[in-house]
């Protein structure tokens, strides 16, 4: 079993997603059933993932859950493409968020190649 609280993907991960839901609180109510709650969902999955698969026993399983984390990174990043061009992201706020999307990725594949 691993922290996965001590993991600097995790963290970023648990950051970027609280960026989220302060983000989507301003989205349009008739987004609130669709992408707020697609997006949220998306988001919360990246963290919730890396810490089940921190929990389980063997590197195989931990592989897996980082694996579906970073599927959900894909997806959340494309939401935020869909964002920007219906004008609910600003263009800053976009690239950071990207940014951020990219090194998170980046983190756990470089984590998985070690296991």
């Amino acid at each position: 079993m691993r922290d996965f609280t001590t993991l600097d993907f995790w963290l970023r991960s648990h950051k970027l997603t609280l960026k989220i839901y302060h983000l989507t609180n301003r989205f349009p109510k008739e987004e609130l059933f669709g992408l707020t709650s697609q997006m949220r969902r998306s988001a919360l999955s990246i963290p919730s993932n890396i810490a089940e698969g921190c929990g389980r026993n063997s590197n195989n399983e931990l592989k897996r859950f980082l694996t579906i984390a970073s599927g959900s990174v894909s997806e959340l990043q494309y939401q935020l493409i869909l964002c920007k061009e219906l004008k609910l992201l600003d263009t800053n706020t976009s690239v950071e968020l990207n940014n951020e999307i990219i090194i998170i990725r980046k983190l756990i594949h470089s984590y998985v190649s070690k296991l």
